[in-house]
């Protein structure tokens, strides 16, 4: 499967390195691959703060991802914690995530990125008052497989993901989340880098939302709410569809972009605003 390589030019951010004063970790996995993080200036450290992990896409970096999403900026006036892990590059130098079987790790290196990404909660609970309650995950492209698979794999401590054009494991039996994870899954049904459809790597766009109803034990199917959203500026009106399974823990919902192509045109701030609310809206119990 070929991913598509975003080429933007990008506006200045502000991040800091993560680690300790000195900018070093006790974690060796971080002192390693350090990471950026991101603090908004009304951070006190007496008051817990939810936490956003953003994950790019193949061949992306998390200076882009960070750009694309607007996350730091809206974090800003949202009031919430930033970290930007960046993946290992690939034989091609292309930074990736060893998400599933379908994406991302060309070279099968094996590089366990699980255990990376919970070295990265964990550096950032160690220098920030972190709510355990909102540690949250998004994710484009290979990090929204990578979202998916944290929710997989350390669904004790994630409440919420959003994957942006990801998917789950096709073997949906590799996932066995210990608890509740709540996964809101956007996704364009123009896509042709990640089909909607799915492909025989990768499950549909509604067979991802579908399995974690099952996983979270949600009542009855995927169904449309009628709602629509106007998330895409290069398409008219309110091009996305709202549809979700009835939860009474975790979440398992679906907008679908009609129109909408693998990069979305999205506003900013619109569109952080949007997903940050379903995130905030499915804390931890």
């Amino acid at each position: 499967m070929r991913f598509l390589i975003l080429v933007l030019s990008l506006a200045a951010c502000s991040s800091n390195k993560s680690g300790s004063s000195d900018g070093g970790s006790t974690n060796p996995l971080i002192a390693a691959r350090p990471y950026d993080s991101f603090a908004p200036s009304t951070y006190v450290p007496q008051t817990a703060m939810p936490l956003v992990v953003s994950l790019h896409g193949y061949g992306e970096t998390a200076f882009l991802q960070d750009s694309v999403f607007g996350l730091s900026a809206y974090a800003e006036t949202a009031g919430f914690l930033v970290a930007m892990p960046q993946g290992l590059s690939d034989s091609m130098h292309h930074p990736f995530w060893n998400a599933t079987d379908a994406c991302c790790d060309l070279d099968h290196t094996g590089v366990d990125d699980v255990a990376y990404l919970n070295a990265v909660v964990d550096d950032m609970q160690a220098h920030y008052n972190v709510d355990p309650k909102r540690i949250f995950f998004v994710g484009h492209s290979n990090g929204g497989f990578m979202s998916h698979r944290m929710a997989c794999d350390a669904s004790s401590r994630i409440a919420a993901i959003v994957s942006l054009a990801g998917a789950q494991w096709k073997d949906v039996s590799k996932c066995k989340p210990s608890a509740p994870v709540a996964v809101l899954q956007v996704h364009g049904d123009a896509d042709t880098e990640v089909p909607y459809g799915g492909a025989a790597d990768l499950p549909s766009a509604m067979e991802t939302v579908g399995d974690w109803a099952t996983l979270d034990g949600c009542a009855g199917a995927v169904a449309d709410t009628g709602e629509t959203l106007d998330l895409d500026t290069a398409l008219v009106g309110p091009e996305t569809h709202v549809a979700r399974a009835s939860c009474t823990a975790g979440a398992a919902e679906l907008w679908t972009i009609h129109g909408g192509s693998h990069v979305p045109s999205f506003a900013l701030p619109g569109w952080p605003q949007h997903f940050y609310a379903f995130l905030m809206a499915h804390p931890k119990p």
